[in-house]
């Protein structure tokens, strides 16, 4: 089928999905950050996909492919690193079919037992999506279940595309919208829909550079296989774009720029702390596009589909006090004080006499580069803002006690 058959095939299909799945799937918000748009240069909603059934936009286009084949199978396979198979685990809960999801061996435990929560039977395997399809295709065959690709499907396209309705219906125009690229599915269903029915909206995709497989595809023009790094943004990692998404992506998108870690657990931390919203590391790359200046947003009307929740919460905590550090809110000096009574004390009535909170305190007697009679003392601590960091540091200096920064704001 021609690229343009092809993407008014989704178009027409993804109009189909959105009866469907609406009772099933929630009509998810979308919302003006003042905030965002301040960072941005320009105008930004944010669509909240992460508050969705499942914590994900996957449960749409999971939905819509279990109904279509929900008569002709016992049971479903997916092979996810999570939002796919929490959605497909849903799916096949509400349409009374079985279910193997095959993840792998790195998934978080989070999506793990959130998986199994919905009654799915789950298999860990491979290391990377591409090693867990392998996994899932043999399931599928030796069961007699139906396979259910993440991205590479039209019907799982045209169920992502849903999200596009919905951004017509609740915002009259719009010139941009962001969206994350894992496989593709998501920005192919959307871009189907909207050069369908708004052909003269840019869409802008968005990968991490620790797996740029969409835009070396396209650099090759075809897709191509990268060895990807690890990333924050495990959602996204695939080591190759399908052949049915790239052909969408190829013809319907603006552009594709990537972000670097630090953003993306930026961006994550500005959720959490400006906008209360809790993103995992695939859901909140756009939103990182947009705030550190890799997608144009000055004059113009931005939307970021802040794609899934999914976190884990192992991860929450590092990303909070890289945060807090970046804005100079948490510091952890380190200084040579001599080994004796009352050396501390004055140490830290310094510290909190200037506004600082300390959490933590460690010594050490041992190291040999010591200097005579001495002790290395770390403090971490609370403060109010870097300037206000630096003059703790500062008057420490000033009574005798040479302190440097061991975490550096940036």
């Amino acid at each position: 089928m021609p690229e343009d058959g092809l993407i008014r095939d989704i178009a027409a299909r993804a109009k189909e999905a959105y009866k469907i799945i609406r009772e099933y799937a929630h009509k998810t918000p979308l919302k003006l950050s003042t905030t965002f748009s301040r960072l941005a240069g320009g105008t930004v909603y944010l669509k909240y996909e992460n508050l969705q059934k499942t914590g994900a936009f996957k449960v749409r286009g999971a939905l819509y492919k279990v109904y279509k084949i929900k008569d002709e199978y016992p049971g479903v396979v997916a092979a996810s690193a999570g939002n796919h198979a929490q959605g497909v685990a849903y799916a096949a809960r509400i349409f009374g079919l079985k279910a193997v999801i095959v993840m792998p061996e790195t998934a978080p435990i989070s999506k793990i037992e959130a998986t199994r929560g919905y009654g799915a039977e789950v298999v860990l395997a491979g290391r990377v999506f591409d090693e867990t399809l392998n996994v899932a295709m043999r399931i599928a065959e030796e069961r007699g279940y139906a396979l259910i690709h993440a991205f590479n499907d039209p019907d799982i396209i045209a169920g992502q595309g849903t999200i596009a309705f919905e951004l017509m219906e609740n915002l009259d125009s719009f010139d941009q919208v962001v969206v994350p690229i894992g496989g593709g599915g998501l920005i192919s269903g959307i871009a189907s829909v909207l050069k369908t029915y708004r052909p003269y909206t840019d869409i802008i995709g968005v990968e991490p550079a620790a797996c740029p497989k969409t835009l070396e595809s396209l650099k090759a023009g075809r897709p191509v296989r990268i060895e990807p790094k690890a990333t924050i943004a495990d959602g996204l990692v695939v080591k190759q774009p399908g052949d049915l998404t790239f052909k969408i992506i190829r013809e319907t998108v603006s552009g594709i720029v990537t972000v670097e870690e630090d953003e993306i657990a930026h961006a994550i931390y500005l959720l959490l702390e400006r906008g209360k919203v809790l993103a995992e590391g695939a859901g909140a790359v756009s939103l990182a596009a947009l705030i550190h200046g890799k997608v144009e947003a000055r004059n113009r009307t931005s939307i970021a589909i802040i794609s899934g929740g999914n976190i884990d919460l192992t991860h929450i905590y590092k990303i909070i006090l890289r945060g807090l550090t970046r804005e100079g809110r948490l510091a952890r000096i380190s200084g040579y004080v001599p080994d004796a009574p009352g050396q501390l004390s004055r140490i830290l009535t310094i510290i909190a006499g200037r506004r600082g909170n300390i959490i933590g305190i460690q010594h050490d007697r041992i190291d040999p580069r010591l200097p005579a009679w001495h002790a290395k003392v770390t403090i971490t601590f609370e403060a109010p803002g870097e300037e206000k960091i630096k003059e703790i540091i500062s008057a420490l200096k000033s009574e005798g006690y040479d302190f440097w920064l061991e975490l550096e704001s940036s």
